[in-house]
């Protein structure tokens, strides 16, 4: 299966719905509540994921949904988009606009359409296996890092790692030149346009690393998981993408240095 122009309408279509719920609530009461997870929720999520939902059921109503917010709604059609209304859901809540949108349609287990929509200061990457991520409409492009001493690493928080990843990613951050910690799937995107060298984290789930996939890739970098292996649906959330795919070796590597190895 390929991607059509009338799933990449139904993309934009989507961010901008989502967009257009957020931001009535960005910076005033959100109706804050944290989930069984220990995880935040607002009412913009959800007035965001309803939102989206609609329009695919509308559009595509054999396709199947995956949602942060409402579950699974099961489709026939081998495709799935898999929605995070507010990916930085801490970001959004404490008006830091570093949170985004992502939309992915994943083709029997594969991620080929992937949308970060930031729909406060208006950026939005849009990336489709096979052919160039556009930021803004124009063509996204990584950077090369020719030494992974001067890579510059971004995750989320360290304390959402288990102590042995942890310890795997303190050896990578020892080889790095800085490190930057915050942004959720906003570092992703900077990877992209080539602001980031390097994005490590784990314990993600498919909505959150699904439509990133195919825009750092379709920018010049690569993603995989802590094993080097491709992501999909059935990955189990250790993610990294590098900007220069020369350094994945190398940050493999340091990342195989769990504790007590």
């Amino acid at each position: 299966m390929r991607i059509t122009e009338s799933d990449l309408t139904l993309a934009a279509a989507l961010a901008d719905a989502a967009g257009a719920a957020i931001r009535p609530y960005w910076r005033t009461e959100q109706g804050l509540e944290m989930k069984g997870d220990a995880s935040p929720v607002t009412l913009a999520d959800r007035a965001a994921e309803a939102a989206m939902r609609a329009l695919i059921e509308r559009t595509f109503p054999d396709d199947a949904i995956i949602g942060e917010e409402y579950g699974v709604r099961e489709g026939t059609s081998g495709r799935a988009w898999v929605l995070d209304p507010i990916d930085g859901t801490r970001a959004f809540i404490s008006g830091r606009p570093i949170f985004g949108t992502l939309i992915a349609l994943v083709v029997e287990g594969w991620p080929m359409l992937g949308v970060l929509d930031q729909p406060i200061i208006g950026e939005r990457w849009v990336g489709t296996t096979g052919k160039p991520t556009l930021f803004n409409g124009k063509p996204a492009s990584t950077r090369r890092c020719a030494d992974l001493g001067e890579a510059l690493l971004a995750t989320t928080s360290p304390a959402l790692f288990t102590d042995d990843q942890l310890h795997a990613f303190e050896h990578l951050d020892a080889k790095v030149r800085s490190t930057v910690l915050g942004g959720d799937c906003y570092n992703y995107g900077c990877v992209a346009s080539g602001w980031l060298d390097v994005v490590v984290e784990a314990e993600l789930k498919l909505h959150d690393f699904a439509a990133l996939v195919p825009i750092v890739e379709g920018a010049g970098g690569r993603m995989c998981d802590w094993a080097g292996d491709p992501l999909t649906a059935d990955s189990i959330g250790e993610v990294v993408a590098a900007g220069d795919p020369a350094r994945i070796e190398e940050i493999l590597e340091a990342l195989a240095c769990r504790g007590g190895h």
